[in-house]
């Protein structure tokens, strides 16, 4: 081994030491937390993160916002995506719209979040018949609440909040393909 091999071998060593305790330590010390790309998800079994945006689609108040409170009394499928009109956000949301019927029938609603402004969601809904809620969170505020920023987009995250607004189940990562059917059995689950 030369003096240069040697060396190269003690740099990533030393890089090694450094990067993963870095990485690997925040995780460890925090028991009870749970930690994404996006930040710290809020707690399972908890009140869900309060939330007040303005969006485009039914349900919004008259000052054009819906809010967390909105939805006392209901299930409540949040859902976090990156961009409007992009080919997994498109995907996603039209599995949620194909089983929208299915998520009224057991008195749940259906809302999505993203960066993207109003017009955009407006231009969104309309271009892919969508007839639940988009909210606009431009500035990640409540998407950094739900562990679900990575700016300047919303990561992938979906909340199942209960009627009391208390979250009941997460995903995380989530694959657009078959996502809402996903959601819909566990909603089944907790209905059970």
């Amino acid at each position: 081994m030369n003096r240069r091999q040697l060396l190269e071998g003690a740099l990533v060593h030393v890089a090694a030491a450094l990067v993963v305790p870095a990485v690997i330590a925040p995780l460890l010390g925090r028991p009870g937390k749970a930690d994404a790309l996006g930040g710290t998800l809020p707690a399972l079994d908890q009140p869900a993160p309060d939330f007040l945006l303005p969006g485009f689609g039914p349900g919004l108040d008259d000052s054009g916002t819906l809010g967390l409170h909105d939805f006392e009394g209901r299930w409540l499928a949040l859902y976090f995506y990156p961009k409007d009109f992009t080919s997994g956000c498109t995907l996603e949301a039209s599995g949620f719209q194909r089983n929208l019927q299915q998520f009224h029938q057991l008195g749940a609603e259906v809302v999505g979040i993203s960066a993207d402004d109003v017009a955009e969601h407006a231009s969104f809904c309309d271009s892919e018949g969508l007839v639940f809620p988009l909210l606009s969170d431009p500035g990640g505020t409540v998407s950094q609440r739900y562990g679900s920023w990575l700016a300047p987009f919303s990561q992938r995250h979906t909340f199942l909040i209960d009627p009391d607004g208390v979250l009941r189940a997460r995903w995380v990562a989530v694959r657009p393909l078959g996502h809402s059917h996903e959601v819909l059995e566990e909603l089944n689950r907790l209905q059970a």
